[in-house]
């Protein structure tokens, strides 16, 4: 089976953030190549951010995608455990409560990247 690789940042009951490796079944198109099933979104966001830039502790706002189109990044979740992310890398933030993740953006100059709020 072919899947999508990505990283979710999830929560547990008492509101601490965690990464969970995760995978999105792709279904083989012919010659255009692997598709995941369609998922429900509100819209997209683009976002320029400055380099470096340090984002607090913070939930996420909504569930949703955030795809690094370039720069690199790096997430702290509630445990600890800190983790790099770099241009092409999808992250799914489903903390939309308790005390969040933190993010450092580890890049010079300004990072782009793509934020897409997910329907339940």
């Amino acid at each position: 089976m072919t899947v999508f690789r990505l990283t979710k940042i999830v929560e547990d009951d008492r509101g601490v953030s965690a990464f969970e490796d995760a995978v999105v079944p792709l279904t083989d198109s012919g010659p255009i190549g692997s598709l995941s099933e369609l998922m429900l979104a509100e819209g997209a966001i683009l976002r320029l951010s400055p380099g470096p830039f340090d984002h607090d502790w913070h939930p996420a706002p909504a569930r949703q995608l955030l795809v690094l189109l370039d720069g690199e990044i790096e997430i702290e979740v509630g445990t600890g455990e800190r983790r790099r992310f770099g241009g092409g890398d999808v992250v799914l933030a489903e903390d939309t409560e308790g005390r969040g993740h933190r993010t450092v953006t580890l890049s010079e100059g300004p990072r782009r990247s793509l934020f897409v709020p997910l329907g339940l």
